[in-house]
C-alpha cells in the first residue's frame, strides 16, 4: 500500500458509497501511516527558505493564539493564522515550486507543520542543511 492509497482509505473510507459502517477507519491511528505523510510532507519543505518560512509563520500563529487568550479576542488569531499561511504559501510558490500539501491534506498538513515546526525546536530538522536532518525515518537495508 503506496501513500496515495493509505491517504485515500483513511480520509475517505466512510464517504465511499454513503456507506459510515466504517468510521473506525478514521479514528485508528497507525504510527506508520503517520511516519509515511510526515516523510512525504518533508519532502515536500527541502528548500531550507521554504522550511525558515514555515517556521515564522508557525511562530506567527502560536504569537496570535497567545495574544489572542491574553486579550480574550480572536483578532490576533485570525491575524496570526493569516500571517501563517502567507508565510507558508509564499514558501511553497516561490521557493519550493510545489503545491502546499495542505490543499488536499489539510488537517495531516496541519499536524505534519506542528510537528516539523517541533523538530525544528529540538534540532531534530535543520534550518540550514538538510544534512542536519534526524527526524526523517531511516530506510530500510
Amino acid at each position: 500500500m503506496n501513500l496515495n492509497d493509505t491517504a485515500l482509505s483513511t480520509e475517505t473510507a466512510a464517504t465511499q458509497d454513503g456507506d459510515y459502517t466504517n468510521k473506525t477507519d478514521l479514528i485508528k491511528a497507525d504510527p506508520s501511516i503517520k511516519q509515511n505523510f510526515y516523510d512525504f510532507y518533508l519532502n515536500e519543505h527541502q528548500n531550507m527558505a521554504c522550511r525558515r518560512l514555515h517556521f515564522a509563520g508557525s511562530s506567527f500563529g502560536l504569537l496570535g493564539l497567545a495574544k489572542s487568550v491574553k486579550d480574550r479576542s480572536p483578532t490576533p488569531l485570525l491575524k496570526g493564522i493569516a500571517a501563517g499561511y502567507a508565510c507558508a504559501w509564499v514558501g511553497h510558490f516561490f521557493f519550493e515550486k510545489n503545491k502546499p500539501a495542505s490543499f488536499k491534506f489539510p488537517l495531516k498538513s496541519f499536524a505534519s507543520d506542528f510537528r516539523m515546526y517541533s523538530d525544528v525546536l529540538r534540532g531534530n530538522l535543520s534550518l540550514k542543511d538538510r544534512k542536519y536532518d534526524r527526524a526523517r525515518k531511516k530506510p530500510a537495508q
